[in-house]
């Protein structure tokens, strides 16, 4: 019998240090009126001595309270971010350790914004092919890769988890999905760069390990081919809600207006968390099924949808 991957549990945490739009003016040239009037954000979630892992590990520990699971079950987990603690071991094998997931694989996907719907669109590959189950987590600690100095930035970023167990069911959830990437384009919003200075490198390049974004170019290509990846999902179908990556709510409005669908069904929440990359599609999942806009087993149909850094865009159209 062909077995499909049935989201059963959600989950998500975020720090406890909320940063307010007025504190950031204390430190910069900036005010709340200028950060919501063009992003709809304002206040977002810092960690303060937490780092990925951490946050990653108590959306796991929380998924198998709820679920009342032993982490012995686990098949495998997999952890969506551009934040981990190390380059090895992966934020992944820190939860897969500290939970103490011992017959589960882990492993970390790094695909920016639209991480989450990747990991999720692999742990439906994996249930596919014979796992039972796992945790698909989407995390990250964007505050010490910013330049606190740059309001372009560091106005926009927050940091939170957020993730789901994925169950083998004998019916079909994750319906259709749409993974695209864009490298030449990359280079519209890098992070995390770190040159060669090995004894033998010569004229290495320079980029700043801090984010940096050319944020038209990533408007642009936001409400262009991500319009036209969901798009392309959706003729025909009637989808109860939209929950986007996070990152500004004109995005989501001009989202709508091409689509011609009711803003109400994009559900938003970056008004209190920010930008949280990987973690925000989760984040507003976990959210939303605690406020009881979305269910579990209701049947509704949502559509997932990433896009950020790589450029890489991730849309999945699914039913709870």
């Amino acid at each position: 019998m062909n077995m499909f991957g049935k989201i059963t549990a959600t989950a998500s945490y975020v720090p406890e240090k909320i940063v307010t739009n007025d504190d950031l003016s204390n430190l910069m040239d900036t005010s709340d009126e200028w950060i919501h009037s063009r992003t709809g954000i304002k206040r977002r979630r810092v960690a303060v001595g937490e780092n990925t892992s951490d946050l990653c590990i108590r959306v796991a520990q929380t998924l198998l309270q709820d679920a009342q699971l032993s982490a012995e079950s686990l098949d495998f987990i997999l952890v969506a971010t551009i934040t981990p603690d190390f380059n090895t071991p992966a934020v992944a094998c820190q939860v897969q350790g500290a939970i103490g997931a011992v017959n589960a694989f882990a492993f970390d996907i790094s695909a920016a914004c639209a991480g989450f719907v990747y990991a999720l669109s692999m742990a439906e590959k994996l249930i596919r092919t014979g796992s039972k189950k796992g945790l698909v987590i989407g995390g990250e600690v964007l505050s010490k890769v910013l330049d606190w100095n740059d309001r372009s930035t560091a106005v926009l970023f927050g940091d939170g988890a957020g993730g789901l167990l994925l169950e083998a069911s004998s019916e079909q959830h994750l319906l259709k999905e749409s993974l695209k990437a864009d490298g030449k384009r990359g280079m519209s919003l890098t992070s995390g760069f770190r040159t060669n200075e090995n004894p033998y490198s010569q004229n290495a390049p320079a980029y700043s390990a801090c984010m940096q974004m050319i944020g038209r170019e990533i408007f642009d290509f936001a409400t262009r081919d991500v319009v036209a990846s969901i798009n392309d999902l959706t003729q025909d179908e009637a989808i109860d809600y939209f929950l986007l990556h996070q990152a500004n709510s004109r995005i989501l409005d001009k989202v709508a207006r091409k689509l011609k669908q009711p803003r109400e069904k994009f559900l938003q929440n970056m008004q209190d968390y920010g930008n949280t990359s990987a973690a925000s599609i989760p984040l507003l999942l976990d959210e939303e099924i605690k406020r009881g806009t979305l269910s579990l087993g209701s049947g509704q149909k949502v559509v997932f949808s990433g896009f950020g850094g790589g450029l890489t865009w991730g849309t999945m159209l699914a039913t709870l």
